[in-house]
């Protein structure tokens, strides 16, 4: 059942993928693919390929292609989406077969959808269709001949035709040499050498203007110091280096890189982790390319079936990242902050770069292979109610979760949580904006009806006060992100267990936050006109202009209920509550959303009852984590930093570097 529901999957994604592509107008989709073979592509023109820098492959890519234009032409939609889905379909299923032995028979049913779905959902499969790209017949090849087919000669052959498609790929030709596969080797490095001679007395201007003029493909297509070209190469452009002493760190740095990726490729191929092997050499391949754009970093993704760390609760960590990185887009993953801009601009690179050069990956060989240290859980504490927790086997965990699997789930949750956010809207922040109206009058009513219509009398009476209206805009705009990271990074170095605890409920809360957010916009008090509140962290609003509640981009402005501002700092004042070990610290605690909700109500930013639904989501999110989870376990803060030291200490194995 579980097998038929994945390849269910597989056939959800490809439907997806046709429809997005054929969904798209015609002059949108499959862009460089009608570049090439369209009425004025230049497959079809007399002169050099390279006259437009339009077409960015070798000459005999070129010589390949011509033939198949008017078939590619005719079959523009349909043709060449579905023959690229295959594609993906044969390479999955060869990556699928390629896992180092023994497998399980589960993994063995389970590994072929599960590889098709990661690469049909990866970016650079997405961007392949999307653009009607060839980059994924080069992985394919050299898949085919490390894998698929009999006899070195045949392997080689199929290798050597990716590396006159792709020159960089000739890395594999000392990968298969020193691996023993020498006729494999020899037959590469010939193969490529006949079929670039071939281009070269077929097409010899475009084979000089390629090789000579263009220095092998440099220069053509984009601009190599664009974002999309994740080389080292590109890196190093956008640094601000250019000249000769780009140049030479470039090819230093390169051939740095590919070194060492071949000699760590030759020792987990000999480890019989032959697919790991290939996807190291494909990423070494990337990073010394002069332009290696979205489409053809597909060799990141090959890196997923490396296993990192000792303990069991770290293996999920690499590949989640790897998936993380090569499915979602980098704004997702790094926030935009100036002094992050070099990560988020070259993050594809760098884990290209970490896989073929840096990360640990275990040996076969490694007493941690079969047997990871164990997960070390916390002692159950007896539940109120007989079918609490509903889901046993998310018991507590004693050691400290991977750093790197927390800052991604904390980044992830906070993108989708912004999109999310500004999606409740309609799309745009004065989108929806008379709904978001209306609901501010059924506050403001329900309010008076209950005695607690107090925003306007506190606004006015704060703002008479110069220092007062001075705190509480600084409180508000300052504590509410601080506070609750600062709490949870003590938690994580100091008591993990209730790390954990604490992290699942304000999850839950901001889950349930964002449901209200979507399900009732709601104005808050400074952006109700007729009202006379004034707005005293932002400033007067035009209120006669039609996107008068458009601050800034990046927030709905009518999420207003419930109060996340004030749901966090009730989940920090009661994590510290039930957590502090001294009377003054609790109480210390709760002066943080003390001062919270006074902010909110004070300058014009919540109504009172906002407050109530940000109070409600922080219970919903304790007592799911409750029914979930049961009761908060107590460990003991020594024994988790014992069992943290234990998973740390050497261990004599024999993992390549």
């Amino acid at each position: 059942m579980a097998r038929l529901g994945l390849w269910l999957i597989v056939a959800i994604l490809a439907l997806r993928e046709v429809a997005v592509v054929l969904g798209t107008p015609r002059g949108e989709r499959l862009t460089d693919l009608e570049t090439w073979v369209g009425p004025d592509g230049v497959l079809h023109v007399k002169g050099s390929l390279y006259d437009s820098t339009e077409f960015t492959g070798t000459p005999f890519g070129g010589l390949v292609l011509k033939p198949l234009t008017r078939a590619a032409e005719q079959a523009l939609g349909w043709g060449w989406t579905f023959g690229t889905l295959l594609l993906v379909v044969v390479l999955g299923l060869v990556a699928a077969r390629a896992l180092p032995q023994p497998v399980s028979r589960r993994t063995s049913l389970l590994a072929a959808p599960v590889a098709i779905s990661l690469l049909m959902l990866s970016l650079p499969v997405r961007n392949t269709l999307y653009l009607g790209q060839t980059s994924i017949m080069p992985v394919l090849l050299v898949l085919l001949g490390c894998f698929a087919v009999r006899g070195e000669r045949a392997s080689g052959v199929l290798i050597g035709v990716a590396a006159a498609l792709q020159p960089t790929l000739l890395l594999f030709t000392p990968l298969l040499w020193f691996t023993g596969r020498r006729r494999a080797a020899l037959s590469t490095g010939a193969t490529s050498a006949v079929c670039t001679a071939v281009a070269w007395v077929a097409m010899p201007s475009d084979s000089y203007t390629y090789w000579v003029h263009h220095m092998a493909g440099v220069g053509l297509g984009g601009r190599a110091d664009d974002l999309g070209n994740q080389s080292l190469h590109g890196a190093l452009l956008r640094l601000g280096l250019t000249g000769p002493l780009e140049i030479v760190l470039f090819l230093l740095l390169g051939a740095g890189v590919a070194v060492l990726a071949v000699r760590r490729a030759v020792r987990y191929a000999h480890d019989g982790q032959l697919l790991l092997a290939v996807a190291i050499t494909g990423c070494a391949a990337i990073v010394v390319s002069p332009t290696a754009w979205q489409h053809q970093l597909l060799w990141v993704l090959l890196a997923v079936v490396g296993q990192v760390g000792r303990r069991a609760s770290d293996r999920y960590v690499w590949p989640v990242a790897i998936v993380l990185v090569m499915t979602l887009p980098a704004k997702m993953m790094v926030p935009d902050k100036l002094i992050l801009h070099p990560l988020r601009a070259d993050l594809v690179l760098l884990a290209a770069i970490a896989t073929a050069a840096v990360v640990p990956f275990l040996s076969r060989a490694s007493p941690y292979w079969q047997t990871p240290v164990p997960t070390q859980y916390a002692d159950k504490v007896p539940a109120r109610f007989r079918h609490i927790p509903l889901v046993p086997f998310l018991r507590r965990v004693i050691s400290r979760p991977n750093l790197l699997f927390e800052l991604l789930l904390i980044r992830v949750t906070y993108y989708a949580y912004a999109q999310i956010r500004l999606a409740a809207a309609g799309g745009s922040n004065s989108a929806g904006r008379v709904t978001a109206e209306e609901h501010g009058e059924e506050i403001h009513s329900v309010e008076r009806a209950l005695g607690i219509d107090i925003e306007h009398w506190a606004n006015h009476a704060v703002v008479q006060v110069d220092w007062l209206r001075g705190f509480f805009d600084f409180y508000y705009e300052s504590f509410h992100f601080g506070v609750p990271l600062a709490i949870l990074a003590v938690l994580y170095w100091r008591r993990p267990v209730d790390y954990r605890w604490a992290r699942t409920a304000i999850g839950f809360a901001t889950v349930f936050a964002l449901i209200g957010f979507w399900l009732y916009p709601l104005a808050p008090p400074r952006l109700m006109p007729g009202l006379g509140f004034i707005d005293t962290v932002h400033g007067p609003q035009d209120f006669t202009q039609p996107d008068y509640g458009t601050l800034t981009e990046l927030t709905n402005q009518y999420a207003a209920m419930p109060s996340l501002h004030f749901g966090w700092s009730l989940w920090c004042g009661l994590v510290i509550l039930i957590l502090a070990p001294r009377w003054w610290m609790k109480a210390l605690g709760l002066l943080h959303p003390l001062f919270t909700v006074t902010a909110i109500v004070v300058t014009g930013n919540h109504w009172v009852l906002d407050a109530v639904g940000g109070a409600a989501v922080v219970g919903a999110g304790f007592a799911v984590t409750y029914l979930f989870q049961g009761p908060r376990a107590r460990a003991v803060t020594a024994q988790a930093e014992e069992v943290s030291s234990d998973s740390r200490a050497p261990v004599k194995d024999r993992t390549p570097s």
